[in-house]
């Protein structure tokens, strides 16, 4: 260990394995405050009166779009400044909008408030994924951001326990709201009680050690002068005044006013056809303000907008691994709803249940994943992909089993391993992105990972789940049987999974191989 206490220099070391496990109680907290909703929906629903496509909205788009288009600012300030600073101010700023959530009135309420949340929790990935890879070796990279990756499954099944629970004890302590502290409701209780800690846990990490970035690749990057100037530019970039000052400007102003007008068009569309303005309104923005960064990108930093869009192989990973997100995302918002509706149990059972699954096979599953990906990726440098595609191919069959099975102990049993099988591949697409760049590169193309993710799995997946569901329900179907039927439509999306992945194994070893010759050839002066 070096003598410098702001840089720990020993890779791999003591003090790494304990930011690890700091780092995956952060990501813990992200996904309590994130999940909690779905076991909360049944109760909030009978309050304010929203429909499935609104669950779908407050967990997916409202909280998705503004996670994603934040995340890219946040991302490159990852690249440039103290990532655990950043991780701290994030953690605080999601917890309190978690707490604030209790206090919702109104499907508005809780929908900007869920913006906030949103807001908060984008900048802990990129700053993650970037710390944990100077912290260790690439030869055990999967295995650590696998385990990283594992606190979305634990946070996830503590949020399900933790809010069935509290929304348990609350209704039987208190069978008439009015008579509780300050009137407050169950679902209310639950969200103020999982946001608290949040910012206990914030001070832990404005404590711990930062590495020099590029250390375990043997690229050391010096530290930025102008941080959060360089995160203004990519904010900038984020809107058509980027495009003002640059070569081409009318060109490029012109291609970005037509791909403006078509997604104007294509919302209006959209809003027409559900009634849903909201959806369509806040999706339409978050691919208006891509468009715009993709453009700016492209002039700002030549080189990272090369290693990322002109790598076929990052840009079929990137195009399919988000599918395999809206399966699972679509799951989770709405896995509890089916249980409660389908076979008669309780909030308190389901939340444990689901909890225990989502937790234990989570982590088992992501745990698994890495592993396999880093020994089989020593003899096929397609190893990793070749994971996911096995792990695509058995979500589904998983999926609708616990779906159709009657007896509720099976579905339990296939439901468990539904959250075994899905998990398993997200330690492997970070790893396998991160690979594909340069270390200064990592935290912007994290981000960019992250925002197709979030825009393609999560703002679509839950949604389009709960619209199925909603538009079942008008045509005379039951609750139970639409969500059912709705949850078993979204698996069809893994066939693009495939054929996106299949085509990415035909590129991805020689661009993994010549990643630095790549980039040299498009400006980056290494």
């Amino acid at each position: 260990m070096n003598k410098d206490n702001n840089h720990p220099e020993e890779v791999g070391g003591r003090y790494a394995k304990f930011a690890l496990t700091i780092l995956v109680i952060v990501y813990v907290f992200n996904f309590i405050d994130r999940q909690i909703l779905t076991i909360l929906a049944e109760e909030i629903q009978a309050d304010l009166g929203i429909s499935d496509s609104g669950i779908g909205f407050l967990y997916g788009t409202a909280f998705a779009v503004f996670y994603s288009i934040v995340g890219i600012p946040l991302g490159r300030l990852a690249d440039v400044w103290t990532r655990k600073n950043l991780i701290s101010i994030g953690l605080a700023t999601w917890s309190i909008f978690t707490v604030l959530s209790g206090t919702a009135r109104s499907f508005t309420g809780l929908a900007v408030y869920r913006f906030g949340v949103g807001v908060g929790e984008s900048s802990a990935s990129p700053s993650a994924y970037s710390l944990l890879s100077d912290y260790f070796s690439p030869k055990v990279r999967t295995t650590v951001l696998a385990i990283y990756s594992s606190g979305v499954y634990i946070g996830a099944g503590i949020g399900l326990f933790l809010g069935g629970t509290i929304v348990e004890y609350w209704n039987s302590t208190y069978p008439d709201p009015s008579l509780a502290p300050l009137g407050i409701k169950g679902w209310q209780a639950a969200f103020m009680a999982v946001g608290l800690p949040g910012l206990l846990l914030a001070l832990v990490v404005w404590q711990i050690k930062e590495p020099k970035r590029g250390l375990s690749d043997g690229i050391e990057t010096p530290i930025h002068p102008t941080p959060f100037k360089e995160m203004l530019k990519e904010m900038i970039g984020l809107t058509p005044f980027s495009l003002i000052r640059q070569e081409n400007a009318g060109r490029n102003i012109l291609i970005n006013s037509v791909i403006g007008s078509l997604i104007i068009l294509f919302c209006y569309q959209l809003i027409i056809l559900t009634g849903d303005i909201a959806q369509w309104i806040a999706f339409g923005l978050g691919c208006y303000f891509i468009t715009c960064w993709i453009q700016s990108l492209r002039l700002r930093d030549p080189a990272i907008f090369s290693v990322i869009f002109r790598s076929k192989a990052h840009l079929f990973c990137l195009l399919g691994f988000p599918f395999i997100a809206f399966v699972q995302y679509a799951h989770g918002a709405f896995g509890p709803m089916f249980y409660l509706r389908n076979h008669g149990v309780n909030i308190g059972e389901v939340g444990i249940m689901l909890g225990i699954f989502t937790a234990v096979g989570g982590l088992l599953g992501i745990v698994t994943g890495g592993l396999l990906g880093d020994r089989l990726r020593k003899t096929y440098p397609n190893g990793r992909l070749y994971i996911i595609l096995v792990v695509a191919l058995m979500i589904a069959p998983s999926s609708l089993l616990y779906i159709y099975v009657e007896n509720l102990y099976l579905s339990y049993f296939w439901n468990f391993m539904f959250s075994f099988l899905g998990p398993m591949w997200l330690g492997l697409g970070v790893s396998t992105i991160a690979d594909l760049v340069l270390p200064r590169m990592r935290a912007v193309a994290g981000a960019f990972f992250i925002l197709m993710l979030s825009m393609l799995g999560m703002a679509l997946g839950p949604y389009l789940t709960g619209e199925v569901s909603d538009f079942l329900q008008d045509q005379g179907v039951s609750e139970g049987e639409a969500i059912k039927t709705a949850l078993a439509w979204c698996t069809c999306v893994l066939v693009i999974t495939i054929g996106c992945l299949l085509t990415a194994c035909r590129y991805l070893p020689e661009e993994e191989k010549n990643k630095v010759e790549i980039a040299r050839s498009y400006g980056e002066p290494i």
